[in-house]
């Protein structure tokens, strides 16, 4: 394309312009104010449907999975948290708030209903039952043979000895057997005592006490005691192990359907919402706009003007414009 002079001379003469303009923090500033306030009075459905904000994440949230850096800087950061200094100082109750911790208490304590089932389905389960049984199974298996009246009294050891055998030979088999059999016979006796003794000692009362005296035991451990709990040399495997886990439920039928639908009500409840209305849901205004976001943002935009890319950006299309045959036309320029 053949330069000209006086096209030339109007674009250094406008790019100078802008130069000078955009040096100045309250052109950057009045910018980014004028553009909220026109961006925040559109409703959501005037800028993407749901179609765009659904295709978005199932690609960059579902489809795409997290690079093998993210997961090594998920790994460093967990494993600085951890072992950092501050944790042997700072208690636990340093971080959790005790009167946060004893609504959680109530809480807790009051479910009586979902407490119940939950203790039932367990002494249902037939792991619950063998569990019980091979306890109380052992328990007098140990009391027979190792009791203190067995070890440090003359003659009760031939006795219990002598009362074993008389047992057997009644029941015509081994005292194990005999004890199992009975234990099986009546495991739905045991378990509904099971169920009446939890409940018991799992009344909203009890609870609350245990989670209170829970809470009194730990709040003055320090932070560091997590170490006792968590293999800090082994958070690199977790984190992996985490990260396979998280990348086969993702990519499932299930999530990828819960995701659509959840995605949706919250298109259909939300679409006819401004940007203003759904701003102040995540506690941005036209304060943070002006005092925060303008702040971090500005330096951006010096650097752009000051590294010359904003002067080669605007070239580009002021070079198109300029040149145009309309402009041209106008200047009374011949090609």
């Amino acid at each position: 394309m053949q330069k000209i002079d006086q096209i030339e001379q109007l674009i250094e003469a406008h790019l100078h312009f802008l130069d000078q303009e955009f040096s100045h923090p309250q052109t950057i500033k009045n910018e980014f104010i004028h553009f909220y306030q026109w961006f925040q009075n559109k409703t959501l459905q005037d800028i993407w449907t749901f179609e765009q904000i659904n295709q978005l994440i199932q690609q960059q949230v579902l489809s795409t999975p997290a690079s093998d850096f993210l997961i090594e800087q998920i790994s460093e950061q967990l494993h600085f948290a951890l072992v950092h200094d501050l944790n042997d100082t700072t208690k636990i109750a340093d971080i959790i708030p005790v009167l946060t911790i004893d609504k959680i208490a109530q809480y807790v304590a009051s479910k009586s209903g979902h407490r119940q089932r939950l203790i039932r389905t367990i002494v249902n389960n037939p792991a619950f039952s063998a569990m019980i049984t091979q306890l109380i199974q052992h328990s007098i298996q140990d009391y027979l043979d190792n009791s203190v009246m067995v070890k440090h009294v003359p003659g009760v050891s031939k006795f219990m000895k002598m009362g074993k055998s008389v047992l057997e030979s009644v029941a015509d088999s081994n005292l194990e057997n005999t004890i199992q059999n009975y234990l099986q016979k009546n495991i739905l006796k045991l378990s509904q005592m099971s169920e009446h003794v939890l409940n018991q000692n799992f009344n909203e009362q009890k609870l609350y006490q245990f989670q209170a005296t829970l809470w009194h035991k730990i709040k003055d451990l320090p932070l560091s005691v997590l170490k006792n709990y968590i293999e800090v040399q082994d958070l690199p495997q977790t984190v992996n192990l985490a990260n396979e886990i998280w990348e086969h439920v993702k990519q499932s039928e299930y999530t990828q359907k819960q995701v659509h639908d959840g995605v949706y009500t919250w298109y259909i409840r939300n679409q006819e919402r401004t940007f203003s209305q759904l701003f102040r849901d995540l506690n941005i205004n036209e304060a943070l706009i002006e005092n925060e976001l303008q702040n971090l943002l500005e330096p951006i935009v010096q650097s752009m003007v000051s590294s010359e890319y904003l002067r080669q950006r605007t070239r580009l299309y002021l070079e198109k414009f300029y040149y145009s045959e309309q402009v041209t036309q106008i200047l009374r320029i011949q090609h």
